[in-house]
């Protein structure tokens, strides 16, 4: 479905690497197999990012074959040691997203900076620039790069595969108490599928596998701070995009 600020882009690299945050914590990494929710919304925040408003990733299409390759890392330990560790990384990654924001009705201290039109069309540009913020695809050692695409366009690996695809049970995105309104901090799980290519989002709302980890409270904004930060950029707009 396509909303009327939605927006859509490809994005590709190397190298990507979609870690169970669990697996984060050290020690050998293996990516899933296709990008989750958060990491594309991430993504999507690099590109342009206001508290104002939250990102809803609705699909992507995966356009390379879906392949992996391992690498011996030496992990940074601050403490000294020489270890080796193994990555297990996608390769030749390259997908198109389309998503769309809706306004965070739960900070009704930035109702001033509810502007649509603003918003799209400044996501929009910032897309056509490539971002504004690097892009990394899961890992900060994996470069992504983003362009504007009409989603569907192209050709895809896995379009005339007529099954269904399952990858199991895989992270999904983190419920934050900016968006939800709530002190709670929380993980949601989900059971993607891919159709020719296609993965369709759940969204949060719709997620039934939820797990509380923990208290945290909302970050605060004011009038003042988001008015000079937009100041800021477009000055920088004016310059760079």
């Amino acid at each position: 479905m396509k909303f009327r600020n939605s927006v859509e882009f490809e994005v590709y690299g190397n190298y990507a690497l979609f870690t169970d945050p669990l697996t984060k914590l050290g020690g050998e990494k293996l990516s899933y197999q296709i990008p989750t929710y958060q990491a594309i919304k991430g993504i999507v925040e690099s590109i342009y990012w206001k508290p104002t408003i939250m990102y809803v990733i609705d699909e992507i299409r995966i356009m390379k074959p879906i392949q992996m390759e391992s690498k011996g890392i030496r992990p940074i330990e601050y403490g000294g040691g020489n270890t080796l560790a193994n990555y297990t990384y996608l390769k030749d990654v390259h997908y198109q997203v389309r998503c769309h924001f809706e306004f965070n009705m739960n900070r009704p201290d930035l109702e001033f900076d509810r502007n649509e039109h603003k918003h799209h069309n400044i996501l929009k540009r910032c897309v056509k620039a490539g971002g504004r913020r690097d892009i990394f695809l899961g890992a900060r050692e994996c470069q992504g790069y983003v362009e504007p695409c009409v989603f569907g366009e192209g050709e895809g690996f896995y379009d005339l595969y007529e099954g269904e695809i399952h990858f199991g049970t895989m992270f999904h995105g983190f419920n934050y108490p900016d968006e939800t309104g709530t002190s709670e901090l929380s993980i949601r799980l989900w059971k993607p599928v891919m159709k020719k290519g296609i993965i369709q989002f759940d969204q949060p709302d719709q997620c039934t596998m939820v797990k509380h980890i923990g208290e945290r409270s909302s970050k605060h904004f004011d009038a003042a701070n988001i008015q000079s930060a937009e100041q800021l950029l477009e000055e920088l707009e004016g310059s760079e995009l």
